[in-house]
C-alpha cells in the first residue's frame, strides 16, 4: 500500500489532497550526494550497478520531499544489447560509434529481453521498492521511438536531425522497420520495469519537437501509439507521454496515447490543457531556469501555473524539462514546499 498515493490519483484524474510534484532529473548532478558518487564512478557503471542506481534514485526522496521516485537510468540503455556501441564521452554526452544508416544496419539490430540483457534495471527497481516501503510510488521510463531512432541514426546529439529526417523522407520503409524494432524493444523494456515494481511509466520524446505536426502524424504517431497501447493492454499502470518543444504536437501526442500528457514551458498550462483535452491529466510545466533565480520569483511562477491548473483534478506539477546541474538544492526544496503549501498539504 502506497502511503502517499497523490501522484497516482492525479494520473487517474481523481481528486487529490494537494497537487503532487516530482521533477525530471530529480536524481542528478545538482545534488552533492550524487556528485560524490559520480566523482568516483562513471555514469554507465552507476546505471548498471543496482545498489548505486537505487541509492541515487532515493536521494531526492529523502532530501527534497517529492511525491514520486523515478528510477535512475538513461534512455539509451536498451540500445547496447541491440548492438549499438554506446559511450559517454567526457563533456560531449552520448556518442554512438556505429550509427544506423543502411538496411543491413537495421537488420543487424537485435531484439532484446530486458530481464536477461538489462537485468541490472529490474534489480535496481526491486531494491528501490523495498527501500521505499510504500512511502511514494516509483516511476519507470524509456525514451520514445522517435528519440531513440534519432540518436542511433545521428550517432549522438544533433541540431538539425539531418540523417534521421533524410531516412524518414527518402527511405520510409527503412524508417518504419527501424521504428518497429525500437518500439518492440521499448514495450519489452517498460513492461519489465512494471513487472519489477514500477507503478507508472513515462515515455520521453525529448527530440520530437524538431518535427512538423504533419511529419509527426505520418512517421511517429503510429509507433508511439503502438508502444502505449501494448503497455496498457498488458498492465493497468498510468503512462505519461512527454516531449519538449511540442506546442504544435500536443493534440497529436494525445492521440498517440497516454493517461498524462507532459508539457514544457513554451505554452501556458491552461492553453496546453485545452489543446490536450480536460479529460486527460497533465504534467508540467515550470521552466527549469526559473530555479536558478530566487524564492520570490519561483513562488510567482508557481502560483501562475497553479492558477492556470484551476484546481482541476489531474495536474501533476513538474518542470518543463530536467533540473539543470547548476540548480541550488535549496531552491528545489523551496519549490516542492511551495507547491505543497499552496495546494493544501
Amino acid at each position: 500500500m502506497t502511503r502517499n498515493d497523490q501522484f497516482l490519483k492525479a494520473c487517474r484524474k481523481e481528486k487529490t489532497d494537494f497537487t503532487p510534484i516530482w521533477l525530471m532529473r530529480q536524481a542528478g548532478r545538482y545534488m552533492e550526494e550524487y556528485r560524490k558518487i559520480r566523482s568516483k564512478i562513471d555514469f554507465l557503471t552507476m546505471c548498471k550497478t543496482p545498489d548505486l542506481a537505487a541509492e541515487v534514485t532515493l536521494q531526492p526522496i529523502n532530501r527534497i520531499g517529492v511525491d514520486a521516485a523515478i528510477i535512475f537510468a538513461d534512455i539509451l540503455l536498451p540500445l547496447e544489447p541491440m548492438g549499438i556501441k554506446l559511450e559517454f564521452a567526457k563533456n560531449e554526452g552520448p556518442v554512438i560509434n556505429n550509427p544506423i544508416r543502411t538496411n543491413e544496419d537495421v537488420n543487424a539490430l537485435r531484439h532484446i529481453n530486458t530481464d536477461e540483457d538489462l537485468s541490472f534495471l529490474p534489480e535496481a527497481i526491486r531494491i528501490v521498492k523495498q527501500e521505499l516501503n510504500g512511502k511514494v510510488p516509483l516511476i519507470g521510463f524509456s525514451g520514445a521511438p522517435f528519440t531513440l531512432a534519432s540518436y542511433i541514426i545521428e550517432g549522438g546529439s544533433s541540431r538539425n536531425y539531418i540523417h534521421a529526417k533524410k531516412m524518414m523522407y527518402k527511405e520510409p520503409e527503412r524508417w518504419n522497420r527501424l521504428m518497429d524494432k525500437i518500439s518492440s524493444v521499448i514495450i519489452n523494456y517498460l513492461l519489465a520495469q512494471v513487472k519489477s515494481g514500477a507503478e507508472a511509466v513515462q515515455l520521453f520524446d525529448s527530440w520530437v519537437g524538431c518535427l512538423s505536426a504533419e511529419d509527426y502524424r505520418q512517421y511517429v504517431l503510429p509507433h508511439s501509439k503502438k508502444v502505449i497501447k501494448n503497455i496498457k493492454k498488458e498492465e493497468n499502470v498510468p503512462v505519461i507521454h512527454f516531449g519538449t518543444n511540442t506546442t504544435t504536437l500536443l493534440q497529436s501526442m494525445t492521440e498517440a496515447g497516454g493517461d498524462v500528457i507532459g508539457m514544457d514551458w513554451r505554452i501556458n498550462l491552461d492553453e496546453g490543457w485545452g489543446k490536450i483535452g480536460f479529460d486527460r491529466a497533465v504534467q508540467g510545466n515550470l521552466d527549469p531556469v526559473v530555479l536558478l533565480s530566487n524564492p520570490v520569483e519561483i513562488e510567482k511562477r508557481v502560483k501562475d501555473i497553479l492558477k492556470r491548473a484551476g484546481g482541476r483534478p489531474g495536474h501533476i506539477f513538474n518542470l518543463g524539462h530536467g533540473i539543470l546541474p547548476e540548480t541550488p538544492v535549496d531552491n528545489v526544496i523551496a519549490l516542492v514546499d511551495m507547491v505543497h503549501d499552496l495546494t493544501g498539504k
